[in-house]
């Protein structure tokens, strides 16, 4: 029978885990999804001021719960080449900060029982039953979003009372106080076992809150909680290093930086602590409670981002010396890659959704580039233009194919309303401008045409293509770049020039039927006119789309 009892205690103790760990997930969702467009702002505003990089690592790993996912994201933007190693070092410390609020909230999960109405796990079934509720029967995109965190931070609670009351009867054995004891005299084993625990749960947050359950039931002294909880830290590196292999080089500093980072502090308290502790033996066999392994948590990475804010290009200095090489960034960039993302953004669906709206803007420069190309090879019969914009067509192409595939993936992921509208519109933005760079290729054979044949356009002509060319332009130009507080006033802008286009077309075919009638212009050249024209009043219909897609978000 005892047997099967502590069989039983097991099983309870890993459900309380899985429930732990699946709690944290739903909550982080939710709260990711409540960022909305803040979330996905927080990249564009990280700049070289270390400070503003530590604030906002610490805020979104605060809201993600996770500073592996956090780090896995730098990486990805790093080797995708969306920031510099020097700004990654500012998120990497602020990412170590944000992890803290996992143990505090944990914290607030092990109150004693003498408190037990203000101990959220007795709130626990409520706040799921709550949080169902609003899931299952609100219609508000908003309210789901808050039954979501609330039925997260339920499940996380309760896993919590799941794993402290399973493991409670095992507490009183000799192997917890003397496995303890051994790490604590330890300094070196007991970082060890932090490492490997949070290593291969590829959590620490699941390692801290075993931990803090342990503390809670009484059997972890202070020596040991210190030393394992500086090895969990160093143990939440091994997912970005893991995420960096097969990445440039420069995705790979990016890991090393942060596998440096919490070595290195991982080295300083353990040696102050394996003093301290040697000299106030009492103070290392004193038993640990989960509050205070929090307020060491926070110390210490507060400490050590202090320590290390100044020193951030020794930091980036370092990591060239372990991954050494040639700095590729700007091999990288003359390899031109299809898409500029790491696809372990997906990781963080507000971020992948954020990513996937820079290529987008990025596929359409490209398409704007080709246009001016073409254009450009029209009117100085450049055959230097020509190969710009049969470049450009190819790198288009390859993105439609790309970016789609990318988008797929993303419209798959856990996604607010809006955001899933967003991604939608993202979709269409990337058929309307692959269709643009089509129509910069066929402008582009009419130049050659023209080249070939020695063909030239009359002044006129000339001044006509000119107007029309440039609103068609300014159209696309304006819709791609349409964002922000701007937005409708883009919109706007947009519509006004492509009726303007429309009218224009109209007008100059008209004008140049009549030239080909009267025999003041040569045929072969009014075909190409024509089909320009055509070609860049198709160019102001496609921006015009564009920014339908835009209006629809505002």
């Amino acid at each position: 029978m005892e047997m099967i009892d502590n069989v039983s205690y097991l099983f309870g103790f890993l459900g309380g885990l899985g429930l732990f760990l699946y709690g944290m997930h739903i909550m982080a969702d939710g709260m990711q999804k409540t960022a909305g467009g803040k979330m996905q702002q927080f990249l564009s505003k990280i700049t070289d001021n270390r400070f503003t990089a530590i604030l906002l690592g610490a805020v979104i790993t605060a809201i993600i719960q996770s500073s592996g996912a956090t780090t896995v994201m730098v990486v990805g933007f790093v080797s995708a080449g969306m920031l510099s190693l020097v700004q990654a070092v500012g998120v990497i410390m602020g990412a170590n900060i944000g992890t803290t609020i996992t143990a505090w909230i944990v914290s607030l999960g092990t109150i004693g029982d003498s408190l037990k109405l203000f101990q959220p796990g007795f709130y626990a079934p409520l706040m799921i039953g709550i949080g169902a509720i609003f899931i299952l029967f609100s219609k508000s995109d908003k309210k789901k979003t808050i039954g979501e965190i609330v039925l997260g931070l339920g499940m996380l609670f309760l896993g919590l009372d799941l794993m402290a009351g399973n493991i409670k009867p095992f507490t009183g054995a000799p192997i917890f106080s003397e496995a303890f004891r051994v790490l604590g005299g330890n300094p070196i084993l007991g970082i060890i076992v932090g490492i490997v625990v949070t290593a291969l749960m590829q959590s620490s947050s699941a390692s801290v809150g075993i931990l803090q359950t342990l503390a809670f039931n009484g059997v972890v002294n202070t020596a040991a909680a210190i030393y394992i909880t500086l090895g969990q830290n160093i143990g939440s590196c091994v997912t970005a290093i893991i995420s960096s292999v097969g990445s440039s080089r420069t995705a790979k500093r990016a890991a090393a930086i942060h596998l440096l980072f919490n070595t290195m502090g991982a080295i300083v308290f353990g040696i102050l602590g394996f003093v301290v502790f040697t000299v106030n033996t009492k103070l290392a066999n004193h038993t640990i409670n989960a509050v205070e392994i929090s307020i060491f948590h926070t110390f210490f990475n507060l400490t050590m981002t202090t320590l290390l804010y100044p020193f951030a290009g020794l930091l980036v200095k370092l990591s060239g010396m372990i991954v050494r090489g040639k700095d590729d960034e700007v091999v990288e960039a003359k390899k031109e890659p299809i898409l500029q993302l790491d696809e372990r953004v997906l990781l963080t669906p507000a971020f992948a959704v954020q990513s996937g709206s820079v290529e987008v803007a990025r596929m359409g420069s490209i398409a704007l580039k080709s246009l001016n190309a073409a254009m450009g090879a029209i009117n100085t019969k450049s055959l230097d233009d020509l190969k710009t914009v049969a470049q450009c067509e190819q790198t288009l192409d390859d993105m439609q194919e790309a970016l789609t595939e990318y988008l797929i993936k993303v419209d798959n992921l856990s996604l607010s309303e809006s955001q899933k509208k967003h991604v939608n519109n993202l979709f269409n933005m990337v058929t309307d401008i692959e269709r643009v760079g089509d129509h910069a290729d066929n402008l582009s054979e009419n130049a050659k045409y023209m080249i070939d044949n020695n063909l030239e356009f009359s002044d006129l002509a000339k001044e006509d293509l000119a107007e029309i060319s440039k609103d068609a332009i300014d159209a696309f130009e304006t819709a791609i770049n349409a964002s922000g507080a701007n937005a409708l006033g883009a919109v706007r802008r947009v519509n006004k020039l492509e009726d303007k286009v429309d009218m224009l077309e109209d007008e100059l075919r008209e004008k140049h039927i009549d030239r080909l009638t009267k025999g003041e212009c040569n045929p072969q050249s009014g075909i190409a006119f024509l089909d320009i024209i055509s070609n860049l009043e198709r160019v102001s219909d496609h921006a015009t789309n564009i920014a339908g897609y835009v209006k629809n978000e505002i």
